[in-house]
């Protein structure tokens, strides 16, 4: 094992805070109440468009849903990293695996203008050897090829990294490149979702499993 990717939202780091900020901000507005939290969370994994979709009832097709879809992005943007955390464990987690000489990446659907200025604000963690965005391929997940950029980039071959993710797509990802997967159920996932249909290799609750999983499957020294 040479490499951990994850994926950002949801995975690494507990954006949905200043989505509820800025979703709710937008939805005000257009004179809407505010949405509950855990239904603005369930949402984040689905992107800017399924939160826009969530808030306003519209299709990407519909009249209006364009211009809400980029007042929400411009919102968003002078609304990063304010009340954005890392996941309970990660942090310890990035540090353990610089200590142990595993690169870490990010493979993310969320654009560069909006994730280089997030890992800004948290610039205190060691420096990840691959951050891969939409920007940066022509098919973003599901599709392998961001991973498989990741891994380029990190210098390692697809089946000495793993992928963690909150998300099926992530799976999908990481399973279509060839390497090991990890189903994050502590992320953006909702009440009627079964993490365990994702077909993942291994499923962990909290960011604080994902070291010793490591250490028991992948890091068995001889």
């Amino acid at each position: 094992m040479k490499a951990v990717l994850f994926d950002l939202d949801g995975t690494l780091f507990d954006t949905a805070p200043d989505f509820v900020v800025v979703l709710n901000q937008l939805r005000r507005q257009e004179q809407l109440p505010p949405l509950a939290e855990e239904n603005i969370r369930a949402a984040v994994s689905n992107g800017a468009r399924g939160m826009v979709t969530l808030a306003f009832a519209l299709g990407e097709d519909d009249p209006g849903f364009d211009d809400l879809h980029q007042r929400f992005l411009n919102l968003y943007l002078n609304h990063l990293a304010v009340k954005t955390v890392l996941f309970p464990g990660i942090e310890t987690l990035l540090h353990t695996l610089a200590e142990n000489s595993i690169a870490w990446g990010i493979v993310t659907n969320k654009p560069e203008a909006y994730t280089l200025p997030l890992l800004s604000a948290f610039a205190h963690l060691p420096p990840p050897g691959a951050v891969v965005c939409p920007d940066h391929v022509r098919d973003r997940k599901p599709h392998p090829e961001a991973v498989l950029l990741a891994c380029t980039q990190i210098g390692c071959d697809p089946r000495e990294a793993i992928y963690a993710g909150d998300h099926p797509r992530d799976i999908e990802a990481g399973r279509a490149a060839g390497m090991p997967t990890i189903a994050c159920s502590y992320g953006y996932i909702g009440t009627d979702v079964d993490v365990t249909n994702w077909n993942a290799d291994h499923r962990v609750s909290s960011a604080n499993e994902i070291w010793p999983l490591l250490q028991t499957h992948y890091l068995q020294r001889p």
